[in-house]
Parts: structure tokens; sequence; C-alpha cells
């Protein structure tokens, strides 16, 4: 009896899963970390430039100093894995290695800089300015506790406000709109001690379908059982309170509860209480679970309940809640709600004229919410004027890109909306930039508008790179006028405003060889310089580096940033990488658009592949490969084919070029550019190895869609199969080395996924190495795990790709050497 496609599909399928389960365990063996040769060592220890924050009062530049990278020792602390959420009980805050461990004041006018004194070997966080600018408020992590600390500006001393007892695994803290006082969550006084897990189960664990369509993505990290569930409470359960900024004055706000988030009205008299509750799901992340959002007083007491939300598990692919979603303070009014109420009942698939509808309530909350506006597509929120009670509201369409804003007055909802932009959200060429922002009356930022102006930044996307803007766009028009722009061979960017109407502005300048120091730039053209950085790496300041445009056979144009080594002398033919990450368009026009600019400086971190560039390696970094489709819905239909044809006219170029041969070739990516990596070992022979870091295989794995596929594994079997590496592990007759994070925890990237390609292709004669890296997760953060990626990597290429003679030719090497 014959079988139809979709079967034989559905039973290949089948097969796999069968397969997956049934094979033993491999016998892995342990090494010791490695390091890289000296030379690298030196840059990934070298210290960081610090971040730089601007403040609302526009005088101040807080400089964040950073550590380079935490060792894996700081990884290991032990981790609470619950609801999506990685937690450290100790802390009870997120886990995770400190960033930022001190702070120092510069400021802009005299370019003075003050260091603010802090105690020894702290990691600080959640930093936030106050609205006036006048104080800083963060978290400090000591020894294994948070603290609350406050930074005087003027004064640039720091006090510790809250000496212990801060919950941060959501928001910690935030400003209320005074300025003087702090909301802050609390380790709930009632929780009492730490639930402990049940060494005998009261019994099984037990999941139902009651027959709704409820599609569920391969999230990690979630709750597992009661007594999960439990602990996750436990830690979540917090108390708010308001403390005085000089650490008096401390009052309780209604009582404790699950809350993941509090903010403050505008004017002060209210805050937004937003928590979780019981039951959770052991399906879904912390975001999706049951909810409640209610208006408390500053006493606690519950003035309004707003909106109270099942467990979201029956939202479609793409689709939204129904009811009331992203409820938020309208930031020009002392108290009026905004949200959003899906009319397609948050399904995308659903034809509609009109897709969402926006509505406000102000106090006392006890009246009719009035609809402002209906939206055509999809309504992502709206940014705040400082005129009157107007904003611009955003609409997406996912299957267009298609992305419009309209000026709207939410004070007089019958005042018709304006549009003030549209276009393909795709079209870099296009991008109008972004306005910025001033801080109201209530101390909310906003849109600023100054004598009928508004200014806006961009990146400035051209054929030649990035060269950003700066424009002012009249309010009632929406004509924009550029009154600067980034010229010569350096990279410049807008920061803030200075002075409102733009006669004084922060730059950001940064060269190939300087890394981003800070300049006000005023109207006459006179610039003062506010840091002066130097490079953390001076050794790497004679590679070179440029962006070149080339274009694939069907046409579509490509771009990519090319680096070489200090040493390259014009005609020498180098072994080269490409590096890169496939991305989706509707059109071939906004797919070959070129971004990113030569002029940036070379920042070299972590395991960038521009380390390779020292060991003699041209590097063609994020090499477009663009899957390019009119309608979304099958545009993976000719992934593979597309992804071969963009990397033929990256070897051809680099041919062309002339450092290139076009045999001693390595292609590698990261996550969806590991996925590609695979499809293009397993699809050509373009190729001598591959490098695949934190990847996704078997699409079987991932059935209710993956990327931009829409598509569940039940409605396209075919493709699933044909778009998964792992069903084609025999046809990888290339060297690939797999890199894993044995804890990584984004969606889709499951450690299997690599364990189970890795004896896939070992199964069927294959060479590949297989790196499973302690404690890391999808990013490699531990300095040990970042020096033994680079090490690996070099040694992987100097083995397969450096040889002028292909290794794979004759008895150079032994494939049962290389596991």
């Amino acid at each position: 009896m014959m079988m139809t496609v979709q079967a034989w599909w559905r039973a290949g399928a089948c097969v796999a899963a069968v397969v997956l389960t049934g094979w033993g365990a491999l016998a892995p063996a342990q090494e010791p970390y490695r390091l890289p040769p000296q030379e690298i060592v030196d840059i990934v220890d070298a210290q960081p430039t610090p971040w730089t924050s601007a403040s609302p009062a526009r005088d101040t530049i807080a400089l964040l100093q950073r550590e380079s990278l935490p060792p894996v020792s700081e990884l290991a602390r032990p981790m609470e894995r619950l609801a999506g959420l990685r937690l450290d009980a100790e802390t009870n805050g997120r886990h995770g290695p400190r960033s930022v461990v001190g702070l120092s004041l510069l400021d802009i006018e005299s370019g003075q800089e003050r260091p603010v004194a802090l105690p020894d070997n702290v990691g600080l966080s959640h930093i936030s300015w106050s609205h006036d600018g006048s104080k800083i408020a963060m978290i400090v992590t000591r020894d294994g506790a948070l603290s609350l600390w406050v930074v005087d500006v003027a004064r640039a001393r720091a006090r510790q406000i809250i000496a212990s007892g801060i919950n941060a695994v959501f928001s910690p803290v935030s400003w209320m709109p005074d300025g003087e006082t702090l909301l802050v969550s609390l380790v709930s006084p009632e929780r009492g001690p730490r639930p402990e897990r049940a060494r005998v189960p009261a019994g099984p664990v037990i999941q139902e379908a009651s027959g709704q369509e409820s599609p569920v993505r391969t999230y990690q990290d979630l709750l597992q059982d009661i007594d999960d569930a439990n602990l996750f409470a436990w830690l979540a359960s917090s108390q708010l309170v308001l403390i005085d900024a000089d650490g008096r004055n401390q009052r309780r706000i209604g009582e404790p509860g699950l809350y993941y988030s509090a903010s403050p009205a505008p004017g002060g008299e209210y805050i937004l209480a937003e928590s979780l509750r019981r039951p959770f799901s052991f399906l879904q992340p912390w975001y999706r679970l049951a909810d409640r959002s209610e208006v408390l007083d500053l006493r606690g007491r519950v003035v309004a309940r707003i909106a109270e939300q099942p467990i979201a598990d029956g939202i479609p692919i793409g689709g939204v809640i129904t009811g009331r979603r992203n409820i938020g303070w309208q930031a020009s009014h002392p108290a009026r709600l905004i949200w959003a109420e899906a009319l397609d009942g948050g399904d995308p698939r659903v034809e509609i004229d009109q897709r969402d509808s926006v509505w406000a309530l102000e106090a006392p909350f006890d009246g009719e919410p009035r609809e402002i506006l209906r939206t055509e597509d999809r309504y992502y929120g709206t940014q705040f004027t400082n005129v009157g009670e107007t904003g611009f509201a955003v609409e997406y369409d996912r299957d267009t890109r298609i992305i419009r804003r309209w000026l709207v007055d939410f004070a007089d909802p019958d005042v018709a909306p304006r549009l003030a932009e549209e276009r393909n959200n795709q079209d870099a060429y296009a991008d109008p930039g972004n306005p910025l922002t001033v801080r109201n009356a209530f101390g909310q930022s906003v849109i600023g508008v100054e004598d009928g102006f508004m200014y806006f930044a961009g990146d400035g996307a051209t054929p030649e790179g990035n060269r950003p803007f700066l424009r002012r766009v009249d309010f009632e028009t929406f004509e924009a006028e550029e009154i600067w722009r980034n010229s010569g061979e350096v990279y410049e960017s807008v920061v803030s405003l200075v002075a409102p109407d733009a006669s004084s502005f922060l730059i950001s300048r940064e060269d190939p060889v300087t890394p981003a120091n800070l300049y006000l730039h005023r109207q006459d053209g006179a610039e003062t310089a506010l840091t002066q950085f130097v490079s953390p790496h001076p050794q790497l300041n004679a590679i070179s580096r440029r962006l070149i445009t080339y274009e694939r056979s069907d046409g579509v144009p490509l771009s990519a940033t090319l680096y070489l080594p200090a040493d390259y002398e014009e005609g020498d033919q180098l072994p080269v990488l490409i590096w890169a990450y496939p991305l989706e368009y509707n059109d071939a026009a906004t797919a070959g658009q070129v971004r990113g600019s030569p002029w940036q400086f070379t920042r070299i971190s972590g395991t960038s592949p521009r380390f390779l560039v020292t060991q003699g390696y041209a590097l063609l970094e994020n090499a477009t490969m663009p899957v390019v489709g009119d309608d979304p819905l099958t545009v993976n239909d000719t992934f593979i084919e597309q992804l071969v044809l963009s990397a033929q006219a990256a070897i051809d170029e680099t041919v062309a070029l002339g450092f290139g041969d076009g045999e001693r070739v390595a292609i590698a990516g990261h996550s969806y550019g590991a996925f590609m990596t695979a499809h293009l070992l397993a699809a050509s022979d373009q190729f001598r190895t591959g490098i695949a870091r934190s990847g996704a295989y078997n699409r079987t794995l991932t059935p209710f869609g993956f990327q931009s596929e829409r598509r569940t594994f039940w409605e396209a079997p075919e493709v699933y199969f044909e778009l998964s590496p792992f069903m084609h592990a025999d046809e990888i007759n290339e060297p690939l080395l797999m890199i894993h994070g044995e804890m990584d925890n984004n969606s889709g990237t499951f450690p299997i996924q690599s364990e189970r390609m890795f004896a896939a292709i070992k199964g069927n004669g294959g060479t590949a190495r297989l790196v499973m890296l302690p404690y890391e997760s999808h990013g490699y953060r531990g300095r040990e795990s970042v020096l033994h990626v680079l090490a690996e990597s070099i040694d992987w290429l100097d083995r397969w790709v450096k040889p002028e003679v292909d290794p794979r030719r004759g008895d150079a090497v032994d494939n049962d050497e290389v596991e």
C-alpha cells in the first residue's frame, strides 16, 4: 500500500523520535580548561571601557565602571530554575555574575570627574536617576546580600538606605514622581522559612488538555512540580514599601503579594500593582501565569481592579491575550490608565479590518473607560509628548512588516489621528530615527517638542554604511530637516540633547582604533571632549577593516565587514572564516541594504570571531544571508537554497578581492547561525569545516514554530523535516566543531540539540567534536569558558582550514581521533 507524502513525512519524524530516545549514552572525556595564545588572553583580560548614562538634568554623565569576565565559580553559585527565571536564593534576586563594579560622575560643563566611594568588591545593578537628576538609586550586591543605596549627585556621595531584605526577583526599586521617595520591593516579612522539598512526593504531577488549542513554545527553566511552585512563591513574595531618599520614614504599602510590577502614577497618588496568582502552570513562564492588575492608593488600599487574567496558555503563535493588556499610565496625565484590547480574539490569523482598540480610564477609576483609538494592525504602545496629552501610537503588521505611527490626542478622541510615519520596518534607508526625550512636569520621559519642533536621532543607514544624523521635525507637518550628520573617517552618533532646542547636544565618537568617547557639540561647531577612553587592546590597531558589498547569483545584494590581519600584504591568500546569521525579508531591496559602519571601533571581547584575525585568518563578519520571500508563511520553503547562494557569493567575493583562494574557507555562527552552519555543511561542499555554537538542529523538537516560521510541525511536516540538519546528518561530510552551554536557557536551543546532533554525525561516520561548557547558558560569560572556546576554535581552524592541502585528503588525519 502506498503512503501519502504527508504520511511519509510523519512516519519519518516518528522514526527520528524513536532514534533520539533509543541511542545509548556516549562516553565523553573531560578535559581541563585550555588557553588560547597569550596575546588573546591579554585582550580578553583587558579592562573594558565604562558604560555611560546621561542625567535627566543634562548636566552630568554617570560613568559605570566594568570588570572583565567573571570566573566560572561565580556562574557556579547555587541556582533555582523557576518559571522561566534563574534565581539566586541567597540574594533573593536574579542569578548571574556582576557587570558594573564602580561609579563616577562627570560634569558636562567643566569636564570634572568625581569618583563615588563604595565598599570593596561590590556589584551594582538597577541603577536609575531620579527625575530631576539630583540622585541615583542602585542595588548593591556584596557578600551574597542585596542593599539599596542612593547617590547624592552634587556631593558625589553614596549612602546605604536599606541594608538587607531587598527582593530583586522582579523590579526592586523605582522613583516616585517627587524625586525624593523610593518605591521598594522587600522580601515578605510573613513568608516564613524556605520551603523544603519533600523527599517523597505527595503524588504524580498531572496535566490535562481541555480540547482548547494551546500551542506551547519550547520554554526552559519551567516549574516542574508543587515543590518548585512553593519555592517560586516564597522567593517572589514581596512587600511594597515607600522610603525617603535619606533612609527615613519607611512605610508599608498594603499586604505582601507576588508583585512583578509596581509603577507609580505620574501624579504620585496611586500605584499600578500587577501580581501573579496561583495555581501556577508547569508549561508557561512567569509572564504567562495568571495575574491581576490593581490600582492602590499610598496606604495600599485597592482603589480599583483593572484586569484579571487566567493562565495565558491559549494564545496563538504570534498572538496576544484577549481582554485588557499592556496596561500602563499615561505619561502626560496625573492618573490615567491606558490599555489595549484585541478585536480579533488575539489571533493574527483572523482576517479583520481592525485588530486592536485602545482605551483610557482615569481616577477615581469608577467610571466607564473611553475608547481612544482603533488600529488596523496590532497596537504596540504609545510614546507621549510634552504637548498637551498627545502621543504617537504605533501599530505593526507582521505580514507586510509595515509600521505606522499616529499622532493621537488622548484628551479628545474626537480629534482625528494624524499619520506621522508609514514604512517597511526593515527599510533601514527610510528609517526616520527615534525621537529624543525630555522630562515633563510629572518627571516622566516624553518626546520633547520645543518651539514647534521635535528632534530625531537615527543610524542613518546608507549604501556606504551608517551615517547617524540629527533631524528637526515639524510637529504639525512632520516635515524633517537634517541639522547634523556624521561624516569623515569616524563614527559619531547623538546620545542626547543638552539644550532643548538642539543648540548643544552630546555625541559619541569612535574610530577603528579609538573606543567611543563623549563630546559636547555646540551649534556653532565648537566641541568639548568629555571623556578620553583609550583602546583596551591597542595591539589590534593595525588590523584593517572595511565594508564590502557584492551580489549573489539571483541579483540580491549582499554585504559584510572584512577584517584582515595586521601583517597582511596585498596579494596574500589567507584562510577565511565567514561568520553569519540568517534573517528573513519580504523583498530583495530591503534585504540588500547595508547596515553597520567601517568606521566603528574594532571592539573585541568574549568569544568574538574577530580574535581569529590575530591568528592569520581573514574574517567576513556579519556576512548577510538573507532569506527573501513575499509570503511570510512560506518564506522558509527556499531557506536552504538561498543560504547556499549567499555562501557561494561570499566565497566568490573573497577570491575576487584576492585575499582568499576559494578553498580554505570555514563557516561559523551562533544560535540560528549555528543552525545555518550545519545546513551549509549538509547541503553543499563549499566549506572545509564549520563551527556551530549553541544551535538547534532538530526542528521536530520545536514543533510550534521557530525563528520566523509560523506553521506548526503538523501543518508542514515536510518543511520541519527538510529544515532539520539532524535529518541530514549523514550528508555532513566536513568536520564540525559544536559548542554548547550545559545550562542553555534559550527557547529551542536545549543542550540536547547539540548532543543528539553530535551523536547523529558520529553514528553516520562523520567528523565532529562536541564541547559542553559547565554552568554556561546560551551565551558564554565565564573567563575559563570564553578562553576555552577561543582555544578550541583556533585549534580546529588551524587543523582543518589553515593547511594548503585539505587534511581530509589521503591519510593526513585519522578521523577516529576526533570525537
